[in-house]
């Protein structure tokens, strides 16, 4: 009977040592942050979401998500997730203060999604057309289209067929393309001749006699899934697919819930078919149909259109996003962010 006492103190110690450890100090710590905004109060973040992605974020719990997903970028010391190219940065406490609970995930069967949202293509506008044709060589002796810009979003569709071989220009367009040191060339690929000047000495480099290629487009169309920059951008896991949408677009989240091994055949994602609806094109195809290939596609007359249940855990995945800069968290990345483009699916960092 005397040791109850001490044992009844014991207990009682250890779990109000335990709770004020684990819940009265983190929360004075970081239990009343605030956004963080710039001078003028009009860069703020985070912010609030409601509506479709508060919605979303219950459909992502209610399929169980959070089992092999998690949203949480560890620190570099910690582990290799922003080698992985899943975030610039660690996550930080101010990146949680709206969400209500918060999905640090429990396990990492998959790649993290804290910044799922963050490697959409800038511009969520279908792909290119199979025909679209390479600009012209301007007439000037400008840059020749091998050295153009590839187009936005165009290393996330890697393996469509807009990522193909660009289409040989016209001869003109080829002899338009002088040597770096050789004199403006005139449409023709001729010097301009003039009364007064002697013919030159050097003739300019011979243009080349094969059509022109775009450097990413060839090597985008040899690589394979694993070396594609699409593979690069993190863990080789998903990668792009020949007749997807863009990666992380909208209407490639689609796809992957609906038919995870159409974008990639190790990937041990359940299918979330029930979230979607087969019916009978009556008039046109719907905007919304998602674009099946494959044994997936629906036969002639029939699309596969998303329920709202999928639209809002589409629309909760394309706000997760937490590359922005926060002052107290130093970036991993941020000399190289600097001058980089808008985020892609596939960023080169």
């Amino acid at each position: 009977m005397k040791g109850l006492a001490p044992l009844f103190l014991g207990i009682f110690g250890t779990f109000a040592f335990s709770w004020v450890g684990l819940t009265v100090i983190p929360n004075w710590q970081i239990g009343h942050l605030n956004p963080q905004s710039d001078e003028e109060g009009t860069d703020i973040y985070p912010q609030p979401q409601s509506g479709m992605f508060e919605r979303g974020a219950r459909v992502y719990a209610a399929n169980g998500c959070i089992y092999c997903h998690s949203q949480q970028v560890r620190a570099d010391y910690a582990a290799a997730d922003i080698d992985r190219k899943w975030g610039d940065r660690r996550s930080a406490p101010r990146d949680y203060i709206f969400d209500r609970p918060v999905f640090l995930g429990k396990m990492r069967m998959g790649q993290d999604l804290a910044n799922i949202g963050a490697r959409a293509p800038a511009e969520q506008a279908s792909p290119a057309p199979a025909g679209a044709a390479a600009p012209a060589a301007p007439p000037s002796g400008g840059a020749s289209p091998a050295a153009s810009p590839a187009p936005q979003g165009g290393a996330a569709a890697a393996g469509s067929p807009a990522a193909k071989v660009t289409p040989p220009p016209s001869p003109a367009a080829q002899a338009g393309s002088p040597a770096p040191a050789a004199s403006p060339a005139t449409p023709g690929g001729s010097p301009p001749a003039s009364p007064s000047s002697p013919a030159p000495k050097a003739p300019a480099a011979p243009a080349p006699k094969g059509p022109l290629v775009s450097p990413s487009a060839s090597a985008m169309a040899n690589a394979s899934p694993a070396a594609s920059p699409a593979g690069a951008a993190g863990a080789p896991w998903p990668v792009q697919t020949a007749g997807q949408p863009p990666m992380y677009s909208a209407a490639w989240h689609h796809v992957h819930l609906y038919s995870p091994r159409s974008i990639n055949l190790d990937s041990n994602m359940p299918s979330y078919r029930f979230l979607y609806q087969k019916r009978r094109i009556s008039d046109a195809r719907s905007t919304d149909a998602l674009q099946l290939t494959g044994s997936d596609a629906p036969r002639e007359g029939w699309e596969i259109v998303p329920s709202f249940d999928a639209k809002c855990l589409v629309a909760y995945l394309m706000s997760l996003n937490q590359s922005h800069p926060l002052k107290d968290v130093r970036s991993a990345s941020a000399p190289a962010a600097a001058g980089s483009p808008a985020p892609s699916p596939a960023p080169a960092k």
